[in-house]
């Protein structure tokens, strides 16, 4: 198991599995600010560092859904890599493994969505409600059956598709 899936779960087993996870209560109850800011649509998210005090902060223009994600995802470097940089810019969450991404900042990345993937959509839950209902590879017939998990986990489609997509639980 990744050190960023364990990290995850240890922040699930603290506080509690309830869906959607209340991602911005966990981050500001762990003491980091968070501050909505619009800005350009390539920027997703930041974390700043300075004087043990941590701010992430995200893009108020983008949807509710993609803002949650921002946030698991800054959380997750802020766990995982506060100890490798003060500063993380992300202009946009890097989904999708390339010939580049064993390299440093690359790796940062995939950890974090690994991470925020996990807090957001963990595993075990997604199992759990696949039983209870499964799912076929996406067509439109499915579309109504993925909007609803989609919600349930606050996430969008496309994030909730990737995830189930990485786990084996659907193929496209």
């Amino acid at each position: 198991m990744s050190k960023a899936k364990q990290t995850a779960l240890k922040i699930l087993k603290r506080y509690g599995f309830n869906l959607p996870i209340d991602v911005e209560s966990i981050v500001k109850t762990e003491g980091i600010l968070i501050r909505r800011e619009e800005l350009e649509d390539t920027v997703s998210g930041m974390l700043v560092i300075k004087d043990d005090q941590a701010v992430i902060g995200v893009n108020a223009k983008h949807h509710p859904d993609r803002q949650r994600f921002t946030i698991a995802h800054e959380f997750g470097h802020y766990l995982l890599h506060r100890n490798l940089s003060s500063v993380f810019f992300d202009e946009s969450v890097v989904f999708f493994r390339d010939k580049e991404s064993a390299e440093g900042s690359k790796y940062q990345e995939i950890e974090a969505n690994v991470f925020a993937a996990e807090l957001l959509m963990p595993e075990s839950v997604l199992k759990e409600r696949l039983t209870e209902q499964p799912l076929d590879a996406f067509d439109e017939s499915d579309e109504s059956a993925f909007r609803k998990l989609a919600s349930e986990f606050g996430v969008s489609i496309q994030a909730l598709t990737i995830r189930l997509t990485r786990l084996g639980l659907i193929s496209v």
